[in-house]
């Protein structure tokens, strides 16, 4: 789970994701801003496990991590 710090500025809706640095979005919605929040965050998720696996190269295990 990760946690959307969102807050309207005038006419648009700005958003976070506080875990994440980087995931960030404008809006005209709050719906519109959850929603680009959702799609930035899985992208950045899929960019940073390419990036890792590529920097592990060859002969890695993948283990999971539970807080």
């Amino acid at each position: 789970m990760y946690t959307a710090v969102i807050k309207q500025s005038g006419d648009w809706w700005l958003g976070w994701i506080e875990e994440i640095p980087g995931v960030n979005c404008q809006e005209a919605t709050r719906e519109e801003l959850l929603e680009s929040l959702r799609i930035t965050l899985l992208e950045a998720l899929e960019f940073n496990r390419q990036d890792a696996i590529e920097a592990a190269g060859s002969d890695y295990v993948e283990e999971a991590i539970a807080l």
